[in-house]
């Protein structure tokens, strides 16, 4: 997560920059997957939280990164993730 004005993290209350396969207390989906919340306020919502990347008040940069990614990534055999969408009206800060 990097604020879109410096191109920095986005410092944030519980100190997360990022989520991935090592961070704890992930909450899966019903269905096995992972829907992430990426907002500036925490939700309200426990499993919400848990799967919470902090964003800026403002516009953000989300980027995947694969670190010694398999085969299939690098041979572009895989599904690409869904895209970042806006599931509920943005609240004021």
């Amino acid at each position: 997560m990097y604020d879109a004005g410096d191109g920095m993290l986005v410092e944030n209350p519980i100190a997360r920059f990022s989520i991935g396969d090592r961070t704890p207390g992930l909450q899966a989906d019903q269905d096995g997957g992972l829907t992430l919340c990426l907002q500036h306020r925490a939700p309200d919502d426990p499993a919400e939280r848990a799967n919470w990347l902090p964003s800026p008040s403002g516009g953000f940069t989300v980027c995947l990164r694969a670190y010694l990614p398999h085969p299939d990534l690098l041979e572009g055999l895989f599904v690409l993730p869904p895209p970042v969408r806006r599931t509920k009206p943005a609240r004021n800060s």
